[in-house]
């Protein structure tokens, strides 16, 4: 008899243990801002980081105050000329990130232009028939951009480390001037 209150009561103990959830707490999640000393190379920290500077810098851009309209951006993509193939990195990830910054900062500085091929992409798939059909009057206006967005990032890696250059530029479409040109850097553990 005895066996089987024992038997009962470690079945209610687990039934309950499981109703309650009595399970491992969650851990927490480590901010994007901070490093985690468990891991080496480009790290969250290092994107948030260079969008921030980034977009602060922009922003700050005299010509830009100066400018008595928006201007109309859009982003490119980021060239990849480093060498350390051991890292693969997709570094349009610090474009992506900018690009965010900048939507959510500039307050109507900035207006940033759906990139070209995307733009026609989704148009083509979301509206019925063809563009011409959509508004009966050829389709609608697509605003050109004025300016163009991208960067490139090379690195120099040695046995202990790297380091990772990586420039944004932003380019006057019309007339081929540079008119921004930023540099983050950052030396990272291999």
């Amino acid at each position: 008899m005895r066996s089987s209150w024992r038997t009962i009561l470690v079945s209610a103990s687990i039934l309950l243990a499981a109703v309650s959830g009595c399970s491992a707490p969650e851990q927490a999640r480590q901010p994007v801002d901070e490093l985690n000393p468990n891991d080496s190379g480009l790290q969250s920290k290092d994107v948030v980081g260079a969008a921030d500077k980034m977009s602060r810098d922009l922003l700050a851009d005299p010509a830009l105050n100066a400018s008595g309209t928006a201007w109309t951006l859009v982003v490119s993509n980021m060239e990849d000329k480093t060498t350390d193939q051991v890292a693969r990195i997709n570094f349009d990830i610090f474009l992506q990130a900018l690009k965010g910054d900048l939507a959510q900062k500039s307050t109507g500085r900035i207006q940033l232009i759906e990139n070209k091929q995307q733009f026609h992409e989704l148009r083509n798939k979301e509206l019925e028939g063809n563009a011409a059909d959509a508004t009966g009057q050829g389709g609608p206006q697509a605003i050109n951009p004025d300016y163009a967005l991208y960067g490139t990032a090379m690195d120099l890696p040695n046995r202990a480390t790297n380091f990772y250059q990586i420039e944004f530029k932003v380019i006057n479409l019309h007339n081929r001037t540079i008119a921004f040109d930023r540099l983050y850097q950052v030396k990272v553990a291999r």
